[in-house]
């Protein structure tokens, strides 16, 4: 009794293992394949609980979309210089037969391999444009017979390719640090002409300025000289007019002059004789009367 108990004991055990090997889940948004002795089965298990051959193997592989993406891709553009450049791949798993047999399930197979020719694509287009277009341009610049050629070939490995974007673009530092140094040089340049041209004008105007003032005072000294000489001619004039009809007044004039010209100075000394010519306009009014003739008579 206790044999037979163990029997079915026993039997037990191998069913549960049999049924614990031959069911398995798929989980959401995965898809299933299986393989027995190596080879790949046709049928193809969605999200759930499905049966199996004990000795089958299953491969599980996410259907959801997938983003991979690649910074620092060096790509060299049509000015010879060097870009860093950032692109993302989008895709999903869409042919999980072809893909395993393409790939022998391994996704970074087949991504690498996209990759790689997305990369080859992109550098032969990025050769041809420059910095700018690349940054303007959708997918930089790739066309869409490129883009379609490398869906054609996601096809190929069983996946789709939803999407291809450069994410960002820029001078490697060699090439930024030459161009900044392009630049600073450029602009110094630049400035030396503003300076140079600055300077010129600077001086032309110092020159205009200088020639016009120049013009200025000479019209200024020749206007005053003109003027001058026409009023010690209008004051000569004068005095010829008053000294003839007063020729007392004319050697009184004469007189003050001398004086003023004799004693312009302090500390000045004049030596003359009292009964002088030159000495009666200093005499006393009543000396200088007494002095003076009689009126004539007519």
């Amino acid at each position: 009794m206790a044999r037979q108990l163990g029997l079915w004991v026993l039997a037990l055990l191998l069913v549960v293992l049999l049924l614990g090997g031959s069911l398995f889940r798929v989980g959401q948004g995965s898809i299933a394949v299986s393989t027995r002795l190596g080879q790949l089965e046709p049928d193809v298990f969605g999200p759930g609980l499905h049966w199996k051959l004990p000795l089958d193997r299953v491969h599980r592989f996410d259907e959801r979309l997938t983003t991979r993406t690649y910074p620092g891709e060096s790509f060299l553009i049509s000015d010879q210089r060097t870009l860093s450049v950032d692109f993302l791949l989008r895709y999903r798993l869409t042919d999980v037969g072809l893909f395993y047999q393409r790939t022998g399930g391994d996704e970074d197979v087949a991504v690498q391999r996209l990759a790689d020719l997305t990369r080859d694509r992109l550098k032969a287009t990025v050769a041809h444009e420059t910095l700018a277009m690349l940054q303007s341009q959708p997918r930089g610049g790739l066309s869409a017979e490129d883009y379609a050629s490398l869906q054609a070939a996601a096809r190929g490995l069983g996946v789709e390719l939803v999407d291809l974007q450069l994410q960002h673009i820029d001078l490697s530092d060699q090439a930024a640090s030459a161009v900044y140094q392009h630049m600073e040089q450029a602009f110094s340049s630049r400035a030396q002409q503003f300076n140079v041209k600055g300077t010129l004008q600077a001086d032309q105007i110092r020159s205009d300025g200088e020639r016009k003032s120049a013009e200025l005072l000479a019209d200024a000294t020749r206007q005053a000289q003109q003027i001058r000489a026409d009023a010690d001619a209008r004051t000569a004039a004068l005095y010829a007019r008053s000294y003839g009809k007063n020729p007392e007044l004319a050697d009184f004039t004469q007189s003050l002059t001398a004086y003023k010209s004799s004693l312009e100075h302090a500390g000045d000394v004049l030596v003359i004789t009292p009964e002088g010519d030159f000495f009666k306009y200093l005499r006393s009014p009543s000396a200088q009367a007494s002095a003076a003739p009689g009126p004539a008579r007519h």
